[in-house]
């Protein structure tokens, strides 16, 4: 593997020669035979995707299968350690990136916990995001889509119900300049008429054009929402179409989805 010029190790790319150049036929976000390792433990074995600008794709599997992993490796964390493979979006490489050029980039991760700070109110929390280079959405755009955020913008982020700060993490993200939105198990332990305003959401989120990438257990949500899907499988790829195939093929759902 070569080096960068700050003297960290660069991550291989999928070719295994020089750093790859994007043409103009490729797809608005492509990862490309992305493997990445918690330790010495493989957790992402050679998995690619595409999207064209404004698509959305459910990554689904088992638990254990290796989604959240490839979300975090997108999104350039080091846990895990991206070591081989290729990220491009919008035309940029992101495989050598860290965590914050990415982010700046454009990738914006929303995890399973959220991470709402303490101590800070709704507007703070979002606000703070606001804070480094590339500004997305003005907060009161925020407030036009999340109204429940704008009705609780005084109070403590942290004593929000969970569907709330669901809903305060995804504002936080599209108050930076976001071209990829991740989304980690959105809907993980809400009610079902919570789970319900989040889709609104997303789906407003979908028509506005924003490319996402969103790992659910809740897969025929995910699936009605989406229009691609990629089912991992031990940190393999299984399958790749589209969201419609998955719904329509029992075979696929019960093997790889138990449902």
């Amino acid at each position: 593997m070569s080096n960068n010029a700050s003297g960290d190790t660069a991550v291989e790319s999928a070719g295994g020669g020089s750093p790859a150049k994007q043409t103009s036929s490729d797809r608005f976000f492509r990862a490309k035979d992305i493997h990445a390792y918690y330790g010495e433990s493989y957790i992402v074995q050679g998995v690619s995707l595409e999207l064209n600008k404004g698509e959305i794709l459910a990554l689904l599997g088992r638990n254990g299968a290796g989604k959240t992993s490839a979300l975090r490796a997108i999104a350039r964390t080091d846990d895990p350690m991206l070591k081989q493979g290729e990220i491009w979006l919008d035309g940029q490489p992101l495989h050598n990136m860290k965590v914050h050029e990415a982010a700046l980039s454009g990738i914006q991760l929303v995890p399973e916990d959220r991470r709402i700070i303490e101590g800070l109110t709704v507007e703070e929390n979002i606000q703070l995001a606001r804070v480094a280079d590339g500004h997305g959405w003005e907060i009161e755009k925020i407030y036009g889509h999340f109204p429940r955020l704008a009705e609780r913008r005084k109070q403590d982020g942290v004593t929000l119900s969970g569907g709330e700060q669901q809903m305060l993490a995804i504002a936080r993200a599209l108050s930076r300049d976001v071209k990829l939105l991740l989304l980690d198990e959105p809907y993980e332990g809400l009610a079902p008429v919570i789970v319900e305003e989040i889709e609104k959401i997303l789906k407003e989120i979908k028509e506005l054009g924003i490319t996402t990438i969103i790992v659910e257990q809740n897969v025929v949500a995910a699936l009605k929402l989406a229009d691609k899907a990629v089912i991992l499988d031990t940190g393999l790829v299984a399958f790749t179409g589209t969201a419609k195939e998955v719904l329509d093929s029992e075979e696929l759902r019960h093997e790889y989805l138990m449902i």
